[in-house]
């Protein structure tokens, strides 16, 4: 499930979803929000999102740095 945020249009993904583009675990995705690697977002129900533009700052910044 995908969410959309008014206010500022961006679209949110799961944990689920930003691990899946970093290859990683979905628990790896949550223990970087826990240590402000990258932010997040809480729903009423408690549950991670991310915001798309954020993630993919953070997956370019990645990519870029393996590069050099």
């Amino acid at each position: 499930m995908t969410a959309t945020v008014p206010q500022s249009g961006g679209r949110l993904l799961t944990p689920g979803e930003v691990a899946e583009l970093f290859r990683v675990d979905p628990k790896t995705v949550t223990r970087w929000a826990a240590s402000g690697r990258i932010g997040s977002i809480r729903t009423p129900g408690g549950h991670r999102r991310f915001r798309e533009s954020e993630v993919n700052a953070l997956l370019a910044k990645l990519t870029s740095e393996a590069v050099e």
